[in-house]
């Protein structure tokens, strides 16, 4: 009588096992062939395809950042530069800020995408390859829940910066470069992430803010920048003149080729502003491109106080009337003395 045939001890995914089952027909020498070659060769190329799908979606991102680094640029200046050299080379300079601006804005959300998407193939993977070694897996999501759960009650401020960050970046509210007021600090930006903002003052002060904490931000070197200048005059002057001499003055730096690019439109002489104590205010603005707005301005203080000078307009200083009275003007405004009475006898 034949013995019979030992059993298949593999399942049916257990392709190695299952091979040199039937090669030796048995049992202990397939599961260790399983345990040695099968188990290795099934998390080494689960391991290689979490690679290949992060390069293949790295890839991807990488294109959709090239695109959107290259935008879509006008193919025509708009109508207020046509015909006006000075305009075109303007418009052409205020297309490259563009251009920069929404380059940094691509990377930035490249990079974030491309961490999102990291930390979600190495989750995914990462749990298959668990259950790979027979590790019930059940447990581990249930209990990744609960700690999300706990750490999201636990961590709702971390949770918060985190929001705001991501969302702060996606609207491309500031990024590295851009001067900012955010409420307590004004300054530079130095680096942006998703918890904090490290921006640096005037003085070199560095400051540290969480994004969950920023309730407003004021960014003065998006796009474009205004220069405004207040320029105070004597109520003796002729208010006329003084508009034509700064209108020239503001015209000439514009046509100046050392500032060429850093204003980007005509400027403008807007009139007055204020009636003060001890003058007239009138007021000049100059569009210049972004981070320039405060060397046009030093520049234009500079020329005005030249031009004003030369055409004699004088630049009020507070003035003080002083009344000086005499001591005869003293004796007039003294109350009559009322004369003794004479006593009768």
């Amino acid at each position: 009588m034949s013995a019979p045939a030992p059993s298949n001890p593999c399942e049916t995914e257990d392709q190695v096992c299952t091979w040199v089952f039937d090669q030796t027909e048995n049992a202990t020498v397939a599961q260790i062939a399983d345990v040695i070659i099968g188990k290795p060769i099934a998390l080494l190329g689960l391991l290689v395809l979490g690679l290949v799908i992060r390069w293949v979606l790295h890839r991807l991102v990488d294109r959709l950042v090239t695109r959107a680094e290259e935008g879509v640029l006008p193919d025509r200046v708009s109508r207020m530069s046509l015909g006006n050299p000075r305009g075109i080379q303007h418009e052409a300079a205020q297309q490259v800020v563009t251009s920069t601006r929404r380059a940094q804005r691509a990377k930035t959300m490249g990079g974030l995408l491309k961490s999102i998407v990291t930390g979600v193939v190495a989750a995914i993977i990462g749990t298959m390859m668990l259950s790979e070694i027979e590790v019930d897996i059940a447990p581990i999501i249930a209990s990744a829940g609960i700690i999300g759960v706990a750490i999201g009650f636990g961590a709702q401020t971390l949770v918060k910066d985190f929001l705001s960050g991501i969302f702060m970046i996606f609207e491309d509210q500031y990024g590295v470069g851009d001067v900012v007021d955010l409420g307590e600090a004004t300054g530079t930006v130095e680096a942006v992430s998703l918890r904090v903002t490290r921006l640096r003052d005037v003085n070199g002060t560095v400051w540290y803010a969480r994004n969950g904490e920023i309730l407003r931000v004021g960014n003065m070197s998006q796009n474009w920048a205004r220069t405004v200048l207040d320029v105070s005059v004597g109520y003796q002057e002729d208010l006329a003149r003084v508009r034509r001499v700064l209108k020239e003055v503001a015209h000439d730096l514009w046509l100046d080729d050392d500032f060429r690019g850093q204003i980007i439109e005509e400027p403008e002489v807007w009139g007055v502003q204020d009636l003060a104590a001890d003058g007239v205010t009138v007021r000049v603005t100059l569009k210049t491109a972004p981070l320039e707005q405060w060397a046009i301005a030093r520049e234009m203080r500079e020329r005005i106080k030249a031009r004003f000078d030369y055409e004699g307009i004088e630049i009020p200083f507070p003035q003080r009337v002083v009344w000086q009275r005499s001591e005869a003007t003293k004796a007039e405004d003294a109350p009559d003395q009322v004369a003794e009475g004479v006593s009768e006898s």
